[in-house]
């Protein structure tokens, strides 16, 4: 599904979109963390995954950071760098860049639903009945999604290496509430749209934190990482 989500207040422009399938020729992916005894732990610069050793090679001579190594992978990226770099420009390559769905996923990591958060996509069976949320705000979408019981935002984001577009075509996989909010307040997805050609980006990392006024950390800092993308212009 390419296009903003339906899940916001504010009305945004729409636009027809032609769909593109990067999935067959994607080189590696972009990471805002890794997992620690199976617990996930985010990171503040980049980390890279690939199944190609050159490609790995010129990551690491690109944003520094440690040598390619192996990893316990479970896709065919088995090569992994910890980069230096909290923040790499990137090119856009038209509307289907960046994809969004509602999804709701159980304990197994299986989809149950998805959609735009308006209109369904899946199950094929139920494909353009309404979602089960339409008209939820966004704090009881976030509130449903926190208890399990509703879908959260997956984000992927396809883009090329300002710095080498020639390597070959990358992948940011998020669930991050506040990037789908970002891409929906800044416009993101009508810049894409309405560009006569590729657009320069900014795909960086953000440290912010907070004081917890609820649950076990009540009371305490909570410190997080999240992925923001900035449209800079006309690549």
């Amino acid at each position: 599904m390419a296009g903003p989500l339906k899940i916001f207040d504010t009305e945004t422009a729409k636009a027809t979109r032609k769909q593109q399938d990067f999935s067959g020729d994607v080189v590696g992916r972009f990471r805002s963390g890794y997992q620690v005894d199976n617990r996930p732990q985010s990171l503040g610069a980049w980390r890279v995954t690939t199944g190609d050793p050159e490609v790995a090679a010129r990551v690491h001579e690109l944003f520094g950071g440690d040598s390619p190594q192996e990893w316990d992978a479970k896709g065919e990226d088995i090569l992994e760098v910890f980069t230096a770099a909290a923040e790499v420009d990137v090119i856009l390559e038209g509307a289907s860049a960046i994809r969004q769905r509602m999804v709701l996923r159980n304990m197994n990591g299986e989809v149950i639903r998805a959609g735009d958060g308006e209109t369904l996509d899946y199950p094929e069976e139920v494909a353009g009945q309404p979602d089960p949320q339409a008209g939820q705000s966004f704090a009881e979408r976030k509130e449903a999604a926190r208890v399990g019981i509703g879908a959260k935002p997956e984000t992927d984001i396809f883009f090329r290496l300002a710095a080498d577009p020639d390597l070959g075509k990358f992948r940011f996989h998020s669930g991050s509430w506040s990037l789908a909010g970002d891409l929906n307040y800044y416009g993101v997805h009508e810049d894409l749209a309405e560009a006569d050609g590729p657009l320069r980006a900014a795909l960086g990392l953000v440290e912010e934190s907070f004081i917890a006024k609820n649950g076990p950390r009540k009371g305490k800092r909570v410190s997080f990482t999240k992925p923001v993308l900035t449209i800079k212009g006309r690549a």
